[in-house]
């Protein structure tokens, strides 16, 4: 059976003292030098019967190397623009971003070598105060931060 086309993560948040949200950049050659418009949250792609929340909380770990605990405050599905949905759920938690650690994926590299080479699914993670979130995250992924910040906005 083919995987879902559908991903889920979470949106992790901290106030120290202000509101900040963790990405993560992902990895490989294709990103290493873009930033604005390239971070994401820690999230990835569904298993066939897999529970969305708990899809969320593995794709997260695999990515981070966290597995946050809380309140897991479920956000609208915001459709991307390859069509693809990604079900997300903002929860508090704090991580250090030096702690990354991450799984690999291979693909051929240099195009057309037929050598293949692993990199990591994100390279680097990075908390950002609300406005630094939303010029560093996709496009597709904004209105994520948009709800988490109507539905955290004056919660403790």
């Amino acid at each position: 059976m083919s995987k879902r086309p559908d991903s889920a993560g979470l949106l992790i948040w901290r106030r120290k003292p202000a509101l900040e949200f963790l990405l993560v950049h992902p990895g490989g050659p294709y990103w290493t030098r873009k930033d604005e418009g390239a971070w994401s949250i820690p999230k990835g792609e569904l298993e066939p019967g897999e529970d969305l929340l708990e899809a969320a909380k593995r794709e997260t770990f695999e990515e981070t190397g966290f597995a946050p605990r809380g309140r897991f405050r479920r956000l609208s599905p915001v459709r991307q623009p390859s069509g693809k949905v990604v079900h997300a759920w903002a929860v508090a938690g704090d991580f250090d971003p030096a702690a990354l650690k991450c799984t690999t994926f291979e693909m051929e590299w240099p195009p057309r070598s037929g050598r293949r080479a692993a990199f990591p699914e994100c390279d680097r993670a990075a908390w950002f105060g609300p406005g630094e979130a939303l010029k560093k995250i996709t496009a597709g992924q904004r209105p994520i931060i948009e709800q988490a910040l109507a539905k955290l906005e004056g919660a403790a």
